[in-house]
C-alpha cells in the first residue's frame, strides 16, 4: 500500500515539475489569477490549479518588413530596419498585451513610416542616426505599458525610385563640378597675386627684368628643338624712338 502511496507521490511530483532556463521567468497563475514571477531553476506547477508562461528575457532582434513611405518633400522611398528589444517585465508582457512580438512589430512599422513622413530625403538620407533614435524613442514609450524595453532601432536600407537616384547622381557630378570650378578660380587668384609682386620686385630693382629675361633665354636654349622669339621690352622701343626723333631735329 505504502509503495502505491508513493508512486502515486512521485508521478505527481514529476507531472509537476517544470523547468525555467537562467534567461527565462516564468509567469505563475492559480485557479485563473496571476500569482507571481518564477526565476530560474525546477518549480513544481500543481497541475489542474495552476499554470506558468515562460518569458524569454534576452534580446531579441525583429527585422522590420520593407514599408512604402511618403517624404516630407512628397518623394516615394521603400525602408526597411531592425529593431532590438528586451522584456523588462515579464508580468506585463504577458498580462498587456496577446502577443508582444506581433505588437512590437506593428508598432514599429507604423513608427518607422511617420517618421519618414515627417523629413525631406536630403535628411533621410543624412542623418539616419537621428531619425532611428527618434523612431526607437517613439516605440520604447508606446511599449512601455507591455514591460518592453527597446535597446536600439536601425536603418538598414533606404530604396529610391530609378530617376530620383539619376537626378541625385546629377546632383553630386554638379557640386563636384562647382568645387573645381572654385578651386582651379582661387588657384588663378593666388597665381594672379603672386605674379603681381614677382612684377613689382622686379620693377623696383635696377637690371632686374634684362636679368631676368637673359635667365629665361638661357633656359630656352637648352632645348634646341625649341624656337625662341625673343620679345624686346617697351623701354628698349621707347628709348630708339627718342634717339630717332633727336637725329631728325
Amino acid at each position: 500500500m505504502w509503495i502505491v502511496l508513493i508512486v502515486v507521490v512521485l508521478v505527481l511530483v514529476l507531472i509537476s515539475l517544470r523547468q525555467i532556463n537562467q534567461y527565462q521567468r516564468g509567469v505563475m497563475f492559480t485557479m485563473g489569477r496571476f500569482t507571481g514571477i518564477k526565476s530560474a531553476g525546477w518549480r513544481i506547477v500543481l497541475p489542474i490549479f495552476q499554470s506558468m508562461t515562460k518569458v524569454d528575457m534576452r534580446v531579441k532582434a525583429v527585422d522590420v518588413p520593407d514599408q512604402k513611405a511618403i517624404t516630407k518633400d512628397n518623394i516615394a522611398v521603400g525602408v526597411n530596419a531592425v529593431i532590438y528589444y528586451r522584456v523588462a517585465d515579464a508580468a506585463k508582457a504577458v498580462l498587456e498585451v496577446e502577443n508582444f512580438f506581433h505588437a512590437v512589430s506593428q508598432l514599429a512599422q507604423t513608427t518607422m513610416r511617420n517618421a519618414v513622413g515627417e523629413v525631406e530625403l536630403d535628411d533621410l538620407l543624412s542623418q539616419r542616426d537621428k531619425i532611428s533614435e527618434r523612431i526607437r524613442l517613439i516605440v520604447d514609450q508606446a511599449s512601455d505599458a507591455w514591460g518592453i524595453k527597446v535597446d536600439n532601432v536601425e536603418l538598414k536600407d533606404v530604396a529610391l525610385p530609378a530617376n530620383m537616384e539619376r537626378t541625385i547622381a546629377k546632383q553630386a557630378e554638379a557640386e563636384r563640378e562647382k568645387r573645381a570650378v572654385i578651386i582651379k578660380a582661387e588657384g588663378e587668384v593666388a597665381s594672379a597675386d603672386n605674379m603681381a609682386r614677382a612684377a613689382q620686385i622686379l620693377a623696383g630693382s635696377t637690371g632686374a627684368l634684362h636679368l631676368r629675361t637673359l635667365q629665361s633665354i638661357n633656359d630656352l636654349s637648352s632645348d634646341q628643338s625649341n624656337t625662341v622669339i625673343f620679345a624686346l621690352p617697351l623701354e628698349v622701343l621707347r628709348a630708339f624712338e627718342s634717339y630717332n626723333q633727336k637725329n631728325q631735329k
